[in-house]
C-alpha cells in the first residue's frame, strides 16, 4: 500500500464521481462500467475498498464496453487493486503502469519568447485545431521528430468529438488551455474539477505538443499553468505522466510522485 492512502482515496472517489453526470453505471463484479458517449468514453475501474477484482469480472466488463461501442478499458491504482494488472493480462489485455503525481510545491514556468497562452471558450471556432495538436502529438509519442502537419479529422466522430468538448469547456467541467506561436496552437491541455463530496479535485490531461516543438519547456509549461489555474479552487490537483522520464519533467515543475496509474486496454477485433 502506498504511504499516502488518504490521497489515493480521494483520487478513487473523483474517478467514481467523474462518470456521473453523464453515463449510467453497470457492474462487472466488483468493477463499475460507464457507460456513456463513445465520444468521451470512461474506462472501468475496481470500486474503492470493493472486493479483488477477478478475470471474470474484466471480461464481463469488457463485454459491456463493447456492446455499447465503447473502447475496452480499465484503470487502477496499483498500489490499491494490486490484482488487477495480472487478471487484465489473463483476460488478454495490454497493460501499462504510469508515474502518479500530485501538485505539492508548484514553480512558474516561463514560456518561450513568443509564446502566448490563452483559457479557450466553448465557442472558440478554432477548437478543431486544438484538438488536432493533441491528436498528433499522441500519434508520435517520445522525444522531438520532424511530422509534417496532417488534415483536419472531418468525419463525423470527430466533429461529435469537439461538440462534446465545447459542452464541457462551456460547463465548466474542462478547463482548457492553449499555447499559440505564430498564430498556430503549439501545445494544449485541459484540467477536469470534480466535487467529490464537498472537496474539488481536478485531474490534469491531455497535455501534447507538436512532435517538432518538443524539448522547448511547452509541455512543462502549460502543465504549470493548468496546475495553478486548477489550485485556485481545488484541494488536489492530480495527474498520470506518460513514463518516468515525463514524471521528471513534473516533478522539477513542482508535482511530486505519490503512486503508479494502472492502464489497461483490448484491441478490438481485426484491428
Amino acid at each position: 500500500m502506498s504511504s499516502h492512502p488518504g490521497l489515493l482515496e480521494c483520487i478513487e472517489r473523483y474517478f467514481a464521481a467523474a462518470p456521473l453526470p453523464d453515463a449510467r453505471i453497470e457492474t462487472a463484479g466488483t468493477l463499475d462500467v460507464p457507460i456513456a458517449d463513445p465520444a468521451w468514453p470512461y474506462p472501468a475501474r475496481p470500486r474503492w475498498d470493493g472486493d479483488p477484482v477477478t478475470v471474470d469480472d474484466v471480461r464481463a466488463a469488457v463485454a459491456l464496453q463493447r456492446a455499447a461501442g465503447l473502447p475496452a478499458a480499465l484503470e487502477w491504482v496499483p498500489e490499491c487493486s494490486p490484482e488487477v494488472g495480472g487478471v487484465a493480462r489473463a483476460a488478454g489485455m495490454t497493460v501499462e503502469e504510469l508515474p502518479l503525481l500530485v501538485a505539492a510545491d508548484p514553480v512558474d514556468v516561463v514560456l518561450p519568447a513568443g509564446v502566448r497562452l490563452f483559457l479557450v471558450g466553448g465557442d472558440d471556432p478554432e477548437l478543431p485545431r486544438y484538438q488536432q495538436v493533441a491528436t498528433v502529438a499522441f500519434a508520435h509519442p517520445g522525444g522531438a521528430v520532424d511530422v509534417e502537419e496532417v488534415l483536419l479529422d472531418d468525419s463525423a466522430e470527430a466533429a461529435r468529438r469537439t461538440a462534446v468538448l465545447r459542452e464541457r469547456i462551456a460547463d465548466g467541467r474542462t478547463v482548457m488551455m492553449v499555447a499559440i506561436e505564430h498564430g498556430k496552437p503549439v501545445a494544449v491541455g485541459w484540467h477536469q474539477p470534480v466535487d467529490v463530496d464537498g472537496t474539488e479535485v481536478s485531474e490534469i490531461v491531455g497535455v501534447a505538443t507538436l512532435p517538432r516543438l518538443r524539448g522547448r519547456g511547452l509541455g512543462a509549461g502549460i502543465a504549470s499553468a493548468l496546475a495553478a489555474h486548477a489550485r485556485e479552487t481545488a484541494d488536489l490537483v492530480f495527474l498520470a505522466a506518460g513514463d518516468d522520464d515525463v514524471a521528471r519533467v513534473y516533478e522539477r515543475i513542482g508535482f511530486a510522485r505519490i503512486a503508479t496509474t494502472g492502464v489497461a486496454e483490448l484491441q478490438a477485433p481485426g484491428e
